[in-house]
């Protein structure tokens, strides 16, 4: 008879067969482009007081994880390691299912799907993660999906519902409306009950028109000139892209609009900091509200697009998947900043195979 630990107990996991004690990963011993990355086998970790062990099933890859991979911008460096990275394992976000659980956990179980995220790695076969860093994935989601969720998915709930303050009604333009961020912007927006415009290339205009959008292609329409010829400004921008200057993309707002630089590319040494610092300066002398924001990951936001995912409000553009051993492709592709939706990195279906 097999007995189920208790909730809070530690258990030892038998992941892939009696006597298995080694994972497959994804390591990184320098910075530097895709090719730096190496396959290894690691010792599978053990869950410690308040946190879990997850069989990852799936890991989302997303623009942050390039900018470790390369350490670049090289503030980076300052928090991750300056010479490499302290921890080699790359990836932050997953989906699995819990093997065991350490002391003090008592709101998860063996057996349980999971998604979150992960501060010591997730392109693994496991990984352990403080149960406050994980949601349940609803019945009916696929892992591939629930794993594109939690950094992407925080970021546009929290540009949305805390920045803008949306409200039903308003008219909101997001600019790299197809990518990771944008696609959960857009229908994290229309939730909400805005009027939702975004903006994209022609290949992702009906991608975006799915998410219940009107759809730009920014190669044939200027959206700034668009709103202008109209006289239909907008309430809320969420400008992803920041492929025009401040100052053009401000004309698009309402005398008391807000404008939500979204892009976490800059200068080799400081990356954003410097637009970052100038549009904060810009906002003293406006009415209009001009927001560059840093998303925290929370997990009561977690359990919000949990609910969301549940209620189809959110479902996951999945662009690509890769197994974990094409994780440098997967990353190499993510860094060329033109990936339609999320790209998934998936593990193997039992560690032994």
């Amino acid at each position: 008879m097999t007995s189920t630990p208790e909730p809070g107990a530690s258990a030892t996991p038998r992941p892939g067969g009696q006597g298995t004690t080694a994972m497959r990963a994804v390591v990184q011993h320098r910075y530097g482009p895709p090719e730096v990355l190496e396959q290894a086998e690691l010792p599978i970790p053990r869950p410690g007081r308040g946190e879990v062990l997850v069989r990852v099933a799936a890991a989302g890859v997303h623009p942050g994880d390039h900018f470790l991979l390369t350490g670049l911008p090289l503030m980076v460096r300052a928090v991750f390691g300056l010479r490499r990275p302290r921890i080699m394992v790359r990836g932050r976000d997953l989906a699995g299912t819990v093997t065991a659980v350490g002391e003090g956990v008592a709101a998860l179980w063996p057996g349980d799907a999971v998604f979150g995220w992960s501060t010591t790695g997730t392109l693994a076969e496991y990984a352990c993660v403080p149960a406050e860093q994980l949601a349940p994935i609803p019945a009916g989601v696929p892992m591939v999906q629930a794993a594109a969720v939690a950094t992407s998915g925080i970021t546009a709930l929290q540009a949305m519902r805390d920045i803008a303050r949306v409200q039903p009604g308003q008219r909101v333009l997001i600019t790299g409306a197809s990518g990771g961020v944008g696609h959960y912007a857009v229908q994290i927006a229309v939730a909400l009950g805005a009027e939702v415009t975004g903006v994209c290339s022609a290949g992702n205009l009906e991608m975006v028109r799915s998410l219940g959008a009107a759809a730009i292609d920014y190669t044939a329409t200027d959206p700034v000139t668009e709103a202008l010829r109209t006289g239909a400004s907008y309430d809320v921008v969420l400008d992803n892209a920041e492929a025009q200057p401040l100052a053009v993309m401000r004309r698009a707002l309402t005398p008391i609009g807000t404008l939500i630089p979204n892009n976490g590319h800059g200068g080799r040494w400081f990356g954003p900091l410097g637009r970052i610092a100038r549009d904060r300066l810009t906002s003293l002398t406006t009415r209009q509200r001009l927001r560059p924001f840093t998303s925290i990951e929370k997990r009561a936001d977690l359990l919000t697009l949990s609910e969301m995912l549940a209620d189809g409000r959110i479902v996951p553009v999945i662009e690509r998947t890769y197994p974990l051993a094409d994780a440098a492709d997967a990353l190499r592709h993510v860094g060329r900043r033109h990936a339609r939706g999320k790209v998934v990195i998936t593990m193997p279906a039992d560690p032994r195979t």
